[in-house]
């Protein structure tokens, strides 16, 4: 019987045919729900395949592409939280024993699905935070990296082992790692295969904050609903230009990028939410935003 989260979360099962409000089938191997109940603002990826660690099968990432369209059609959705159900994993990267059964077609396939699902992670228009309570290896820190913030218990264990089964990252590792840490460090982690902990992670960048693992293994992923709490009050509209003309901004030289945040500003000009943030500011009261 899989476990369905704490008390409180509603929990959503978006696959092949699913629909908002269907009940988890028996076996999702991705759920999505909401934090603290339907209305808040948070959405919750939970990663739930526990006999695989939540290695990236071909079921699982397909249901995290189903996941993905839902939550770019919800406009409720302002934050999105990857977290993982099974207790000291967070995604342990490739499903070894799926990929022997593969010929070197099939692999060279799976693979560029692979980059293409990390590439929807990082084109979500709403900021993602990854929640890391334990191991995240090859794919698995692949798909932290494409999240836009990334929070780890300190006994968490991170990095791209990929030479170290005669492989390289495939899925975005070798280009978002260096943007991430630099490109020094990220060769050295790259080449070596190193596994490093939450406290390295935060010392060279990797992760923005680390916290001490609880007794209920869930200390990464308390601390990112903390994080996603911050965001949520901010005007939505804004945070998402904010995030396009920063990803959008970083691939190209400084005069490129300059040009595309003053066409995100343009954007928002005309928004409520900016009129309401300056009515707020002259009437020295909180604003109120309705991400319009």
């Amino acid at each position: 019987m899989m476990r369905l989260g704490r008390p409180g979360r509603e929990l959503l099962r978006w696959g092949r045919g699913g629909s908002p409000g269907a009940a988890p089938r028996r076996g999702a191997e991705v759920l999505v729900g909401a934090a603290g109940g339907g209305s808040s603002g948070i959405a919750e990826i939970l990663m739930n395949r526990p006999h695989a660690r939540n290695s990236l099968g071909k079921v699982f990432v397909n249901e995290l592409f189903s996941a993905l369209e839902q939550l770019r059609l919800d406009e409720k959705v302002r934050v999105a939280v990857f977290k993982s159900e099974v207790k000291g994993v967070f995604c342990a990267g490739a499903d070894l024993k799926e990929r022997a059964k593969m010929d070197d077609a099939e692999v060279g396939h799976f693979v560029k699905r692979l980059r293409n699902l990390m590439d929807e992670i990082a084109a979500l228009p709403v900021p993602t935070i990854a929640a890391i309570d334990g191991y995240a290896l090859g794919g698995g820190l692949e798909l932290a990296l494409a999240c836009d913030l990334r929070v780890a218990a300190s006994s968490a264990k991170m990095g791209l082992i990929e030479t170290t089964r005669g492989l390289l990252p495939g899925a975005g590792g070798t280009q978002r790692l260096p943007r991430c840490v630099g490109i020094g460090l990220a060769k050295e982690l790259i080449f070596t295969g190193r596994q490093i902990d939450g406290e390295e992670a935060a010392s060279i960048g990797l992760v923005n904050h680390t916290v001490p693992q609880n007794s209920e293994g869930d200390a990464a992923y308390r601390r990112a609903l903390t994080l996603a709490k911050e965001i949520l009050p901010q005007a939505p509209f804004a945070v998402k230009m904010g995030k396009l003309a920063i990803n959008r901004g970083i691939e190209v030289d400084i005069a490129s990028g300059m040009a595309i945040e003053g066409m995100c500003y343009a954007q928002n000009i005309p928004t409520r939410d900016r009129q309401e943030g300056m009515a707020a500011f002259r009437e020295k009261r909180p604003p109120q935003f309705i991400g319009k």
